[in-house]
């Protein structure tokens, strides 16, 4: 049977150890009330809900799906109750802002609790992210009237938000969509359109749904120039702030999928409906980016906590399965064989999932990181500066951590033999959910295009610049310890390699457009190993300073992950190199109609 606890010890080595959480935020005015006893109470009681409200939910949840009857969406047994923990608990707003009712907690803690939520289960866990992403979009865009309206019962849990943007028609396209608003008089818009894979957009958890729509003025410009954004409420919002009539949102159908079935993913159709514009015409996609960003991040986390729950339950799985002896010689005499992971391939796989999904951990409390400075920071400098890693990082997060997440699954899976493939094990179930996280909120394809066209080759590697800089910097904090040499030596090789790589692909692809998609996916893959390799030199450098005070073992547990990282999993960047600088030619060379079966 599958297996969680939430890995706390590891969540707080990074954070208060190798990123020194309790020194950035005391320096910072907004986060100085939060000390490391308070981060750890709210880790350990995150930690409390997820295991014993979420986690065993996760199967039941899987087998039964959502129920679309009649208009409406039924979620599995036990979610509303669930649904209710966390709301009473505060928990909808860790990360809102307090002069609206939430909590006002760092990113680099929220996204440990994400993971924990994620790992828990991530179908339920869809339902509170997409309100996280929808409170931050209005508290950055929305009016003074509207923030005081509709932030606090979306922090108390009362009312959920949601993100409408794909049509039949047009998916990553935006430009494309044909959601119609219309002017009223009274100042509000009629909504008219159909919008498609809108992940809760109808469900029985919450009073009240805020739909965040995207649709088109009838003056609108062509293309993604013409898009506004719409708040619509399932329900009108009276004076007194009590719910209203319907405010014909009818959700027409619920997809039926390969994996998350707890969570509603939902055809929605908006029949003249009420609308209230959020920010400026025709600039609604800009507003929308603030939720998409947020949500690429969260779906990043969402391969993380997949990748742990399946590490977790596969190494639970490894300790009472016996098959075959060891290569040198039986470890078991007394059995009548050997625990797998005698076995030289079973450790590579368990080491291959560890290794990444630590890195994943310690990445997304580094992108965290970033997004506190770049929001609470008194220095423009730094400020920018934060505010142009995350940018760059973004994709980097949503994508290498969904795509490694993904894997983790997989070997995860196989570890198990024959059993990881029958369902009540567990183990098939996160491949299934996992493999979502690298098509929605732009296909990892779409990210590395993103990472390649506009955060690199754009600005001719201005962004670059700032992380070589800050790992550069690292390399010479520890230039001087001899256990750190081996890193010291390979992340200085990695990283002129990815400068290298940068260079050529920006010089081919002013030549030549085609250059930048080519390289895309490859240099996203490049650029994760190198910044993963940035993460285990940190994580390394901390437990070389604590090993030999530490009897517990995870100091050195540590240090041997780490080497795998450095001598097994790094050198992939050989081959992408390669990769990369074959160019666009091999890729386009070959007539258009030989794709097609005659």
């Amino acid at each position: 049977m599958a297996k969680y606890k939430a890995p706390l010890r590891d969540m707080q080595f990074v954070l208060n150890e190798v990123f020194e959480a309790d020194k950035l935020w005391a320096s910072m005015e907004a986060t100085q009330e939060v000390t490391p006893d308070l981060a750890d109470a709210i880790l350990e009681e995150g930690a409390k809900l997820t295991e014993n409200e979420l986690f065993p939910l996760n199967l039941s949840g899987d087998e039964e799906g959502c129920r679309f009857d009649q208009g409406q969406v039924f979620t599995p047994k036990g979610f509303k109750e669930a649904y209710q923990a966390l709301s009473e608990g505060g928990w909808m707003g860790l990360g809102g802002n307090p002069e609206y009712g939430g909590q006002g907690m760092p990113k680099m803690l929220t996204v440990l609790f994400e993971e924990m939520l994620y790992a828990s289960n991530a179908s339920f866990t869809l339902y509170p992210a997409l309100n996280n992403g929808a409170t931050l979009l209005l508290d950055s865009h929305a009016s003074e009237e509207i923030k005081e309206k509709f932030l606090p019962p979306m922090y108390e849990g009362r009312w959920i938000g949601t993100m409408c943007l794909t049509e039949p028609h047009a998916g990553t396209d935006l430009g494309l969509i044909r959601t119609k608003a219309e002017p009223k008089d009274d100042g509000t818009y009629s909504i008219t359109g159909n919008k498609i894979w809108i992940t809760g957009g109808e469900h029985d958890l919450a009073e009240n749904i805020i739909h965040l729509v995207l649709a088109k003025l009838p003056d609108a410009p062509k293309g993604t120039r013409g898009i506004s954004l719409f708040l619509v409420p399932k329900f009108k919002i009276n004076a007194d702030e009590s719910l209203g009539d319907h405010n014909l949102v009818n959700c027409g159908n619920i997809e039926h999928k390969m994996g998350i079935k707890g969570s509603a993913t939902c055809v929605i159709n908006f029949d003249g409906s009420e609308g209230i514009m959020i920010g400026e015409p025709h600039k609604g996609l800009a507003a929308m980016f603030t939720m998409m960003n947020y949500e690429r991040l969260s779906i990043g986390i969402q391969g993380l906590g997949l990748g742990e729950v399946a590490y977790q339950s596969a190494m639970d799985f490894a300790k009472e399965r016996i098959q075959s002896r060891a290569p040198t010689g039986p470890k078991n005499p007394d059995k009548a064989a050997d625990p797998i992971l005698v076995h030289p391939d079973v450790r590579r796989m368990a080491l291959n999932v560890r290794a990444f999904n630590e890195a994943s951990r310690a990445f997304a409390s580094y992108v965290g990181m970033q997004l506190d400075i770049s929001k609470y920071h008194t220095d423009d400098t730094t400020r920018k500066h934060a505010a142009n890693l995350v940018a760059l990082l973004t994709p980097i997060a949503k994508a290498f951590i969904t795509d490694r997440g993904f894997d983790a699954t997989v070997e995860a899976q196989q570890i198990y033999g024959g059993s990881g493939y029958c369902s009540e094990w567990g183990a098939e179930q996160y491949v299934r959910d996992a493999r979502i996280a690298q098509i929605y909120e732009g296909t990892n394809g779409i990210q590395a295009m993103d990472l390649m066209g506009r955060k690199v080759f754009a600005n001719k590697g201005e962004f670059l610049a700032i992380f070589a800089k800050d790992v550069r910097e690292f390399l010479q904090e520890v230039s001087g310890q001899e256990a750190m040499q081996p890193w010291v030596t390979a992340l200085e090789t990695e990283l002129k390699r990815l400068e290298s790589v940068t260079e050529a692909v920006i010089k081919a692809a002013s030549e030549n457009p085609e250059e930048i998609g080519a390289a895309a996916v490859d240099y996203l893959n490049l650029f994760g190993l190198v910044a993963y390799a940035y993460m285990w030199a940190r994580m390394a450098k901390v437990a070389q300073d604590e090993v030999d005070a530490d009897s517990s073992g995870f100091y050195a547990a540590k240090i041997q992950v780490s080497n795998h990282y450095l001598k097994r999993v790094l050198p992939r960047t050989l081959a992408l190199e390669q990769q990369i600088l074959a160019g666009a030619e091999v890729l386009m060379t070959l007539e258009e109609e030989a794709f097609y079966a005659e």
